[in-house]
């Protein structure tokens, strides 16, 4: 009689490598939220900015040390949800929100739910989704927005109820462009290990001596570029398809 085939025993543990600098990312988000109920929203924005960083080494760590598990990429997701989801609306309700009553909590939560439904579709669609761009704008690129907004009015000294209109629509408008269709440029395939241009190194050098002559208002203008190059980059295509229609019909 044959005997049966011993069963593969599941791994235990986790990699503790990248999943350190996930909760590192995760402990941002969660002191982001802390430092704004206590009124200091430029620890709260900078500490949105040390959680998209630590985001991004998590991964790079992951594939380096060739660490990735399907428990990380979980742990990551949860992650992301407090650190872009649930921090920067929180942030932005306690600067500006708060004093618009409903308008403000309701702006706040379209932020965290919108965060919440692309973090799901990233996912269900990872193995399938082409990897040169994202569908809906990054829930990082969409917290930068608001960490930089306040940011900026706390360097500043801006009372937040002075723009809490403002905010309320910078919030809810980045939230719904999260879970809209549009396609965003992922850098995925940009190969940071070979050899690029000379000119591209003295670019990006460019590009961080102007950061850094203002980072709060530069970051803003940064981020909000990208998000608006998703809708902008949609029209266009439309405008070409329809004009290359137009030529083909008799």
């Amino acid at each position: 009689m044959d005997e049966l085939p011993t069963p593969r025993k599941r791994p235990r543990g986790i990699f503790l490598l990248p999943n350190l600098f996930t909760t590192a990312a995760l402990f941002a988000g969660f002191y982001a939220v802390l430092a704004a109920t206590q009124g200091r929203f430029e620890a709260a924005a900078l500490a949105i900015f040390a959680a998209q960083l630590l985001d991004g080494i998590d991964g790079r760590v992951a594939r380096i040390t060739q660490t990735q598990s399907d428990f990380g990429a979980e742990y990551d997701s949860l992650s992301d949800m407090v650190a872009f989801g649930v921090a920067p609306a929180l942030v932005a309700y306690h600067w500006a929100l708060g004093g618009l009553g409903k308008v403000g909590w309701l702006a706040a939560f379209i932020f965290t739910a919108a965060a919440a439904l692309r973090l799901a579709r990233f996912n269900t669609q990872v193995r399938i989704a082409d990897k040169r761009f994202f569908q809906g704008l990054a829930s990082p690129a969409a917290a930068a927005i608001i960490a930089s907004g306040v940011w900026i009015g706390a360097d500043l000294g801006i009372p937040g109820e002075s723009v809490s209109w403002l905010a309320a629509l910078i919030t809810a408008g980045a939230g719904l462009l999260m879970v809209s269709n549009f396609r965003y440029l992922s850098f995925k395939q940009l190969n940071v290990q070979g050899r690029v241009p000379f000119l591209l190194a003295v670019a990006v050098m460019l590009g961080f001596a102007v950061i850094f002559i203002y980072p709060p208002l530069m970051l803003f203008l940064l981020a909000s570029t990208y998000a608006l190059s998703g809708p902008i980059w949609t029209l266009l295509r439309l405008r070409q398809t329809r004009a290359r229609h137009r030529r083909n019909v008799p």
